[in-house]
């Protein structure tokens, strides 16, 4: 777990005063409560802070087969419901071989932060939960996501998977909602640097019907499925993840919602027992997320994650509201299940 300290470990601060496309900081413990961390990106923020396209949910539970990449197990299972885009949550199983990357330090001025050097693992490791984003890249399908799994010699760890290079070697239970009427999309971010997933609407559905069941399928999002409101959302850098879905739900009168994926990245981490994450580059994913409105008629948010840091501490929590703004990015959906009309 994280310890709390009252500034950046010297290592940071020398970075930090080093390269022109940080600017991070930490108050004393009295201004904490106060005041967020922030980052600068080499491009110019965008005025819009969130990306949100309003869809249908479609509620879906199947199991990923084995001897196949994560990436095809992905592919397969999703055109088998007729989705181009989805956020779930996988787990159990495993997976061998196995490989990951962590968030890092930028190397160059072309980004603010960057991803690690890759990091083989030895065996097979088991899945504990992972959240993923499924959507498009350059018109095939791709995904994203940030995991907790157990090695073969005990060792619990978070990172963020790669797809393409991990094969499932133990069914994999996958939960979540196939996203309708918009698409998660691989687009370039001026402001960041690096190519993100952004909600874009669908013009169609596809054009591909689904294809027979393999038999890992435990539901399907079959036409009698009911579909559920929600909205697809990334939220841009240096915006606290809590408030700004509070704001998004209360400007649109949304008084409770639950969170389906959800991946990203804050600037370090404050939990509300007060534990602090100091290193500035994380990588997360939501374990448990809703929206409520409390005793006193005010919308909250409700995170519980699991993180990594760019030194491979592994921190998990519950997200103090108003102290953890987004690092790069953060995509999820949000399902709608009570209005104030």
């Amino acid at each position: 777990m994280a310890t709390s300290t009252n500034t950046l470990p010297c290592a940071e601060l020398a970075f930090v005063r080093q390269s022109p496309m940080i600017k991070a900081f930490v108050a004393s413990q009295h201004h904490r409560a106060r005041l967020m961390r922030s980052i600068q990106h080499p491009g110019q923020p965008s005025p819009q802070r969130i990306a949100a396209q309003q869809v249908e949910l479609e509620p879906f539970e199947l199991e990923l087969p084995a001897r196949m990449t994560l990436m095809q197990a992905v592919a397969q299972s999703m055109q088998g419901i007729g989705a181009q885009c989805a956020t779930f949550r996988m787990q159990g199983g495993g997976f061998e071989p196995f490989s990951y990357v962590m968030p890092a330090l930028a190397k160059t001025s072309a980004h603010a932060v960057y991803f690690s050097d890759t990091y083989p693992v030895d065996g097979a490791v088991r899945l504990e939960t992972a959240s993923v984003t499924f959507g498009q890249r350059d018109g095939k399908p791709w995904l994203h996501s940030h995991a907790i799994w157990i090695e073969e010699s005990g060792r619990r760890h978070c990172g963020h998977l790669l797809p393409d290079d991990i094969q499932v070697c133990v069914p994999i239970r996958a939960q979540g909602m196939a996203v309708r009427g918009a698409t998660f999309t691989v687009c370039p971010d001026a402001e960041t640097n690096f190519t993100l997933f952004v909600p874009l609407k669908s013009l169609a559905q596809p054009s591909q019907p689904p294809v027979e069941s393999t038999g890992s399928e435990k539901a399907s999002t079959a036409a009698h499925t009911p579909r559920n409101k929600g909205y697809a959302l990334r939220v841009a850098p240096n915006v606290d993840i809590c408030t700004a879905l509070e704001t998004f739900c209360r400007e649109r009168g949304i008084t409770r919602a639950t969170i389906q994926g959800g991946v990203g990245s804050t600037v370090g981490a404050v939990f509300d027992d007060g534990r602090i994450v100091e290193p500035f580059v994380t990588e997360l994913l939501i374990r448990n997320g809703e929206i409520f409105t409390d005793a006193n008629g005010q919308i909250q948010a409700q995170l519980d994650v699991s993180m990594v840091d760019y030194k491979g501490g592994v921190s998990e929590g519950r997200l103090a509201r108003g102290q953890n703004p987004v690092l790069v990015t953060f995509e999820l959906a949000l399902e709608v299940l009570s209005t104030a009309s």
